[in-house]
């Protein structure tokens, strides 16, 4: 099965499921922007990208709103983010 996202993409997808799974709710934008160490926009613009993609759905409006379209089997194991 070809995987139809980037591993980028696909990181981003395994902390979305991880992060729901420990806090029982899915994760603002401003955590995925501090574990993955990269500004607002950036984080915005991917999740605007995953949800084109159909590989999540938003509730307009609301935050915390993120649900995977993807079981768990089709996500990537999450990887640490590299320290430089």
């Amino acid at each position: 099965m070809a995987l139809s996202y980037t591993r980028k993409q696909g990181q981003y997808l395994a902390f979305i499921y991880y992060y729901t799974l420990i806090n029982r709710r899915a994760p603002a934008e401003a955590d995925l922007q501090k574990y993955f160490r990269v500004t607002a926009p950036s984080v915005h613009q991917i999740i605007k990208t995953l949800e084109r993609e159909h590989l999540i759905c938003r509730i307009p409006g609301q935050g915390r709103s993120i649900t995977l379209n993807l079981p768990k089997v089709q996500l990537p194991e999450l990887e640490p983010v590299d320290d430089e």
